[in-house]
């Protein structure tokens, strides 16, 4: 049934002020600097945040088509501008990214040097590596006598893959002197709003573009896309133009998601829904070989121009976090509820690979951002990441699949990252609370729920 005028109107007058409403509290969000003093009162934030984005994205349903790509470009450059209103708030990573542009720039190689080894001295400043009394801030780690970095883990060396790299010496060259963070923060933000025009284009050209909201105006996305100005918003820009490539050009998808994965590692678990419903060698080569050859090439002149690993600190990283040893950290969380520690990762490998397999299998390749989305959700429920800003290219594969429910995974991650540090295994019940979201609304749309509540229906109509 048509809406009639007036309700249209109504319903996109009120998404637009529940959008007003939202930009207004990520505004005071970002601007509390919470996450060492107040994380429960950050968390509070972070709640009616999400509380206000939910509604405004439930109200957009009632909204005419016709002003619907206004509404969610508009509110998406809105909420993502809210980022830039304050330095960094919760990650420390954007100084590294800036140091790394910077020692690129000096023509040296960010692999070869961590930040605090005395041979890169003469490239430090005072925004950087400050001095004095300023070293008594908790979010600053110790270099030398009485000096200190904004840098995280300045002992060990860069652990970013070549196309981050070349993404932060970009940055770099082109930001006017004095910006500081804001250079890689509006970088975020205009690379947030790009990612909503792709989802935009992309679901534009199969109906209804109304999902494109629920990364446009999610609050992860000014917090850690913008003020965090997390690199994971570059490798989401490209895994979404890359899904949506796949299903008529496969080669240029492919090369697309082997350039994400060059930016962080993260989008090589979109392999499987990129082969989903391919059967054959020669249409699967034709994804992978391009992928595997940009992430090759891009990595090569790092290799040749560094005298140290270009891996990084990636081992020691994965150590630290606790992936390689389950009872050393919070990873494998739900999983290590019912399992033993030593058993965790075995299963999570198993897991992965099921349901990898199943997507490949039965994955519709007419949609391979669905059985993306499904790979991915399932790696953070069975891996339960500490890091909030992971769970961006999670937000953008429910734009573009529109299951709503996996969102819930994305909130886990900032309970695990904020709540976690005001209540004890918050991060865990969090991620249990978004599983069960998960299996709930997968029980409401399978088959069998759908014939019983045809029938229900049918039952009512019928006694009257």
């Amino acid at each position: 049934m048509t809406q009639p005028p007036t309700t249209g109107t109504r319903s996109t007058a009120v998404t637009a002020v529940l959008l007003a409403a939202l930009a207004s509290a990520l505004i005071l969000t970002v601007r509390k600097d919470g996450y060492f003093a107040d994380p429960a009162g950050l968390s509070w934030w972070y709640a009616i945040c999400w509380v206000l984005f939910s509604a405004a994205a439930w109200n957009l349903r009632r909204a005419p088509t016709r002003h619907v790509a206004a509404l969610v470009l508009a509110g998406g450059v809105a909420v993502a501008v809210t980022g830039l209103v304050a330095p960094p708030r919760t990650s420390t990573d954007s100084f590294r990214y800036a140091w790394d542009g910077r020692v690129q720039a000096a023509g040296g190689s960010p692999y070869d040097h961590a930040p605090a080894d005395p041979a890169l001295a003469h490239l430090r400043d005072t925004w950087l590596f400050p001095a004095g009394a300023a070293c008594g801030k908790p979010d600053l780690a110790p270099v030398a006598d009485g000096v200190c970095t904004r840098i995280n883990r300045p002992q060990v060396h860069t652990v970013y893959p070549p196309a981050g790299e070349l993404y932060f010496l970009l940055v770099h060259t082109v930001s006017l002197d004095g910006v500081r963070h804001k250079a890689l923060q509006t970088g975020g933000a205009a690379l947030a709003v790009a990612t909503t025009l792709a989802l935009l284009r992309i679901l534009r050209r199969r109906g209804d573009p109304r999902t494109a909201a629920y990364w446009a105006w999610c609050p992860a996305v000014p917090v850690e896309a913008v003020n965090n100005a997390h690199a994971d918003v570059l490798a989401v820009l490209l895994s979404v133009a890359a899904l949506g490539l796949t299903v008529r050009h496969r080669a240029l998808g492919g090369a697309l998601l082997g350039l994400a994965t060059a930016v962080k590692l993260l989008p090589a678990v979109l392999i499987p829904g990129a082969l989903s419903g391919v059967h054959r060698p020669r249409p699967a080569a034709a994804i992978l070989v391009p992928a595997v050859a940009v992430l090759a090439a891009l990595y090569l002149p790092y290799v040749w121009a560094s005298r140290h690993s270009v891996m990084g600190y990636l081992e020691g990283y994965a150590e630290e976090e606790g992936y390689q040893d389950a009872s050393s950290g919070g990873r494998y969380a739900l999983l290590r509820s019912v399992l033993p520690d030593a058993w965790a990762l075995p299963a999570v490998l198993a897991g992965m690979l099921a349901v990898s397999l199943y997507v490949i299998r039965r994955g519709d390749p007419e949609r391979p951002w669905s059985g993306a989305l499904l790979v991915t959700g399932s790696a953070f429920l069975l891996t339960t990441p500490g890091y909030s800003w992971y769970a961006l290219l999670l937000v953008a594969l429910v734009a573009l699949d529109g299951r709503w429910e996996w969102l819930a995974v994305a909130l886990a991650g900032a309970g695990a990252y904020v709540t976690g540090r005001a209540v004890h295994g918050a991060g865990t019940t969090a991620y249990a609370l978004a599983a069960l979201a998960v299996l709930c609304a997968w029980a409401a749309r399978s088959p069998s729920t759908v014939r019983l509540r045809r029938v229900a229906v049918g039952a009512r109509g019928g006694r009257h």
